[in-house]
């Protein structure tokens, strides 16, 4: 598989991914009491979290950009 995210890329990816499901499940903050902005920010973690664990983002394959080494 053709990987285009780097590991400094890849380690942020995961980070912000879990911390974001984390505190959307799990904080009680109160911009997470609506639901539609509750299960927005896990869905973009778990993207997040996806494309970091694969090494593959596909919106950087449709715009040219590869952060890792060749």
């Amino acid at each position: 598989m053709n990987t285009n995210v780097g590991n400094m890329d890849r380690i942020l990816r995961l980070v912000i991914g879990i911390a974001l499901i984390a505190a959307a499940l799990f904080s009680g903050f109160a911009i997470f009491d609506g639901t539609l902005v509750k299960y927005g920010a896990v869905v973009i973690g778990l993207v997040l979290a996806a494309t970091g664990l694969l090494q593959k983002c596909p919106m950087y394959s449709i715009l040219g950009v590869r952060t890792c080494k060749v």
